[in-house]
């Protein structure tokens, strides 16, 4: 996995400070390290109750809280707050744009914590902060590949060096698909499923081809040649041709690779001269496209060959019946009339 710089306070602060309206209310240490993807208000710890207070999250009190400590008397609100700010917060969140009472914001810089206040309302702060922590926490990894978008497939190229990655990624965008990246692709895991795939910041959308060199993919293609990003779905290998290897004829023992541990169909070609390996990718994401709408080809096939192996059984009226056929029947039987 590739190492990322730690999110601190200034830096979330920072990246919101215009699309949430944030104001700086206590300054305090912005340089304290964010470890939690995950925004939560005090809940009980504002009534005394500790045990399941989770401090390393990003502290957000809405109007509950804000009304709930403007009840408490005085005396009793600073001593719950002085239990709130005791813990090492990374810092808190005031939401409606809202008064803040006395005495947080004195409790707060005393113990270093920065406080924040934005006029979203609570469950819209939740609804814009929440996608920003999970993208700083997911886990990511570079891949040595090219990404393109086909017939709205993302399909990652992988193989050896020098084998024609980036040439059928480019032969793809001349028929119209789209880039997302060449030679190196940043993955990041979001949530337990997706995996999503850009390019580098400094080498986005550019191409490296061996004989011309670096081009520019947007110059000469126009800016509906490329997107930002995508969703992997389908790793393509390329390898080249081996008269021995063993090659799976029918597709119905699928393979998948495992891509910062969520499991991806994956796609073997062996290259040899005259392949057209361009309409084999647009007909690997179409496949794709075929399956997840619940049309599976080759099994579909099987099903077929074996209900007509099983039919000729019954009406061979010398020979006993045959037993049920199997995926290793039919393969026999396809590689059979194959020679």
């Amino acid at each position: 996995m590739s190492p990322k710089a730690a999110l601190t306070a200034r830096r979330l602060v920072e990246r919101l400070r215009e699309p949430l309206s944030l104001e700086v209310v206590v300054e305090g240490d912005l340089e304290r390290v964010l470890t939690s993807a995950e925004a939560a208000a005090p809940g009980l710890v504002l009534a005394g109750f500790t045990g399941r207070f989770v401090h390393e999250r990003v502290q957000v009190m809405g109007e509950t809280e804000i009304t709930y400590l403007g009840t408490l008397p005085p005396e009793r609100r600073r001593e719950v707050l002085q239990l709130f700010f005791s813990f090492p917060l990374p810092i808190v969140f005031v939401t409606k744009g809202l008064a803040i009472p006395e005495p947080v914001a004195e409790l707060a810089a005393g113990a270093g914590i920065p406080v924040v206040r934005t006029p979203l309302k609570t469950a819209e702060f939740y609804r814009r902060i929440n996608p920003v922590l999970e993208a700083e926490f997911a886990p990511s990894a570079t891949i040595h590949g090219s990404l393109a978008d086909v017939y709205g497939v993302g399909l990652l190229v992988t193989g050896p060096s020098g084998i024609g990655k980036s040439e059928c990624v480019l032969d793809l965008v001349e028929r119209g698909h789209r880039l997302v990246a060449d030679d190196l692709v940043i993955a990041t895991r979001r949530g337990t499923d997706l995996v999503i795939g850009r390019g580098h910041e400094m080498a986005r959308h550019h191409m490296e081809i061996r004989g011309i060199g670096i081009i520019d993919i947007p110059s000469l293609f126009g800016i509906r040649a490329v997107r930002q990003q995508k969703r992997i779905e389908v790793v393509v290998r390329l390898e080249p041709w081996n008269q021995e290897a063993h090659v799976d004829r029918t597709g119905l023992d699928g393979e998948v690779t495992r891509v910062l541990d969520v499991e991806l169909p994956l796609i073997t070609v062996p290259l040899n001269p005259g392949k057209n390996l361009t309409v084999i990718a647009e007909v690997i994401a179409m496949n794709h496209l075929l399956r997840y709408g619940g049309m599976h080809t080759a099994e579909s096939f099987n099903e077929r060959l074996i209900a007509r192996m099983r039919a000729k059984a019954r009406d061979d009226a010398g020979e006993p019946a045959a037993p049920p056929a199997t995926r290793a029947d039919v393969g026999r039987y396809l590689l059979e009339d194959d020679e």
